[in-house]
């Protein structure tokens, strides 16, 4: 896994991957290394958006904090 990959390229990624597996276009030997991707690919996508939630909100209080 990239530390590069933005957000999209692993929802796109994670797509590609749902579509394998839906059109039965991976053999049962790939299944557990997709499976495994997946999840690496389900954690970035955690990470990245508590971190841009915590972001958001840090700017948000910021912003309060200097109309007051």
């Amino acid at each position: 896994m990239s530390k590069s990959q933005t957000y999209q390229q692993a929802i796109d990624e994670l797509e590609a991957i749902v579509n394998e597996i839906e059109n039965e276009e991976i053999s049962v030997d790939e299944l557990s290394e997709k499976v495994k991707r997946a999840s690496q690919l389900i954690k970035l996508c955690k990470t990245k958006l508590t971190n841009t939630e915590q972001e958001v909100s840090k700017v948000l209080d910021e912003m309060k904090k200097g109309e007051g």
